[in-house]
């Protein structure tokens, strides 16, 4: 499945909802206006209230609008009573939807009027991007509770002034606290060092720990990321709903960035780059990423406004020591 037939899929399983859900809400209207009475007395009442408010509120006469925003909660009152008296749940036209934020449209409508996609939307989309990706089996085997200290060393690692171990336990408790204060908090981290010293590892964890807390998460490899940009930037009219990634890349909760560095770097995915990172930054949308580069080699491979980003918004933090992939080997074959 490709992202866009994954994104076509995501809408038409947002409509389906919204086809039951409005079929349960005529269901369950047509038992109450059938059982009580009064409840369909009061909703048109609710109706003809709402239409006179509007008019009170163009025509600007506060008076008469007050009026009518008591005697509307008057009839709110009535009505959850009634629902009590008949022992029906007070939640019970609410309860049809699987999100009663958006009623199953997978938008909503902010202070300003403006549409923007609903938490649900966002969540349905990465559990199938994930799907794609395969990281649900590596966050089981990849997360907090499974990352061992034990397979770095205590001793001083040279030039560094502290152990591997020690270093590690820094970066440990920095990306618990990330995940910790996710949302309250605003912060860019930036994992750097050679190959096989757990950047990938803690990538995942960051993941499992704020997926489980409801919130979307983008993972993706450079490579991936990028390949699909030159993808979509020719081939557009093979990709109607290219830009759905890019979109995702951007507005996600937290946009997770694996391998940055090993993907073949072009001008256009240097523009696509920089434009994520800086759009999220405006937006302080968190972002984190792994690399086996340097920031030397970040500094000869990206422009010096994407360097300037990662160095003025990003917490770097550098892995070293020797690779635990092959101490876990290792240890496993004794």
């Amino acid at each position: 499945m490709s992202y866009k037939s994954a994104f076509m899929e995501v809408m038409r399983s947002l409509d389906a909802d919204q086809v039951k859900a409005e079929a349960l809400m005529a269901a369950r209207k047509a038992h109450v206006y059938e059982k009580i009475p009064r409840y369909a007395e009061i909703e048109s009442q609710l109706a003809d209230i709402g239409h006179k408010m509007v008019q009170m509120a163009l025509a600007g006469n506060p008076k008469e609008t007050d009026k009518l925003i008591n005697k509307s909660s008057l009839l709110v009152k009535e009505r959850q009573k009634l629902l009590q008296e008949n022992n029906i749940p007070l939640d019970y036209f609410d309860s049809v939807y699987r999100c009663n934020i958006c009623r199953d449209t997978g938008h909503t409508l902010d202070e300003n009027g403006a549409t923007g996609r609903c938490h649900c939307l966002k969540q349905r989309l990465m559990e199938v991007y994930y799907g794609l990706s395969n990281i649900k089996n590596v966050l089981s085997e990849e997360n907090f509770d499974t990352f061992d200290l034990r397979f770095y060393s205590l001793e001083p690692y040279e030039n560094e002034g502290i152990s591997p171990h020690a270093n590690m336990q820094t970066i440990y408790r920095t990306a618990m606290q990330f995940t910790k204060h996710f949302g309250m908090e605003y912060e860019n981290l930036l994992f750097y060092g050679e190959t096989g010293l757990g950047k990938t590892f803690l990538c995942n964890a960051i993941a499992k720990d704020l997926l489980d807390a409801g919130h979307s998460v983008l993972y993706l490899t450079a490579p991936k990321l990028f390949k699909f940009v030159e993808d979509h930037r020719f081939n557009k009219d093979e990709l109607e709903d290219g830009d759905e990634m890019l979109m995702e890349a951007i507005t996600v909760d937290l946009l997770i960035l694996d391998d940055l560095g090993a993907e073949f770097s072009t001008v256009v995915t240097s523009a696509a780059l920089f434009d994520i990172i800086n759009q999220r930054l405006l937006a302080k949308l968190p972002v984190v990423i792994s690399t086996n580069l340097s920031p030397p080699g970040l500094e000869a491979q990206y422009s010096e406004r994407i360097i300037s980003r990662f160095l003025g918004s990003y917490k770097m933090l550098k892995f070293f020591g020797d690779d635990i992939r092959v101490k876990k080997k290792y240890s496993l074959g004794r």
